[in-house]
């Protein structure tokens, strides 16, 4: 039987494993929730500035049954905090979130900060990578990053920051130049402190959002280049899209990254139908985690994997009030892949 880091590197890899993995890999795509809170004694918003607390709170996802990675952070908004967005931290029941912009327009990008990757909140993360990987366990570390459309529209006003992806192109292009190399420099940082997996959520980069056009000349066209950075850095990597894709298929085609992930509007079914080959990550209902019932669950999770899904996950995370008896339901119905060998 394969370790939980073998199996994911596996089919990652695009190739076979013993089963499917399941996981839930952090930052958009949070694991964390009351329940889970309560029963290790270890509390959100402290754990967003703690190194240990981080550790400790996604070591505990793995030891109660959850999912089988390490992911950090917990939040989204740690790059545009470093890059001057003013954030709130949240609380226990809502993650943290952008307060106040930095630039007004697309063509102020000059004086945003660059990201410190041993600084602030960013510096916690590499800390809480260290101290899961000093563990030197068999479960993969899955470090995060925000996609840079996602970034840059937390770093001035999404409306007017996609009306002058149009009507100021060059220096449109200029911020999500400065912005990926931003990333980019927080990733190999958090591969250097010991992430295994980068996986990269831009939910403001749909096809719906940008069009076709658009999602090619500003999210494929970035998230390569940080895909690409975290490969030569030695990590594999994870892209995750809001949305539908009917529209954008060819496009997300391009992507890159060794696996793909989608929201639960996106037909397992069609994606596979669409996309060939490639290694897709997904996507049972958030919803269904937090209202439904752990029977609901494994039918989904079951229904995911018939689909076509390569690596079984929560379709954008779980709501905070989600029971952990429906998330345990996940792993348990991909375990049965085991017992049904």
């Amino acid at each position: 039987m394969l370790t939980p880091k073998e199996r994911l590197k596996t089919v990652l890899s695009g190739e076979r494993a013993d089963r499917t993995p399941c996981i839930c890999p952090g930052g958009m795509m949070n694991m964390i929730t009351e329940e889970l809170m309560k029963t290790v004694q270890i509390y959100l918003p402290q754990a967003h500035t703690d190194p240990k607390m981080m550790a400790g709170l996604a070591r505990a996802v793995y030891d109660q049954g959850c999912f089988e990675n390490y992911g950090v952070p917990f939040c989204m908004t740690i790059e545009a905090e470093e890059m001057g967005a003013q954030v709130d931290l949240g609380s226990s029941i809502y993650e943290p979130h952008v307060t106040g912009y930095v630039i007004d327009t697309v063509s102020g990008w000059e004086r945003l900060p660059q990201i410190r990757p041993e600084h602030g909140r960013a510096g916690v993360v590499l800390e809480a990578i260290r101290i899961l990987k000093q563990e030197g366990t068999d479960v993969p570390i899955v470090g995060n990053l925000t996609g840079p459309v996602s970034t840059a529209s937390s770093l001035m006003e999404p409306v007017v920051f996609y009306k002058e992806l149009r009507k100021k192109n060059a220096d449109a292009h200029a911020f999500l130049q400065f912005v990926t190399d931003q990333l980019i420099r927080f990733g190999k940082a958090q591969i250097e402190a010991g992430a295994d997996v980068i996986a990269l959520s831009d939910p403001s980069a749909t096809g719906e959002i940008l069009g076709p056009k658009f999602f090619e000349e500003f999210t494929v066209r970035y998230v390569n280049q940080i895909v690409d950075a975290m490969k030569e850095a030695g990590a594999q990597t994870i892209v995750h899209i809001c949305g539908h894709m009917n529209p954008v298929y060819r496009e997300v085609d391009e992507i890159h990254s060794d696996a793909l992930s989608f929201d639960s509007v996106v037909p397992m079914k069609e994606a596979r139908a669409s996309l060939g080959e490639r290694t897709l990550m997904g996507n049972v209902s958030t919803y269904t985690l937090e209202f439904g019932d752990p029977e609901k669950v494994e039918t989904l999770t079951e229904n995911c994997i018939k689909n076509g899904s390569d690596i079984i996950a929560p379709a954008c995370g779980l709501g905070m009030r989600s029971p952990l008896a429906n998330i345990r339901a996940v792993l348990q119905a991909v375990r049965k892949e085991e017992d049904d060998a």
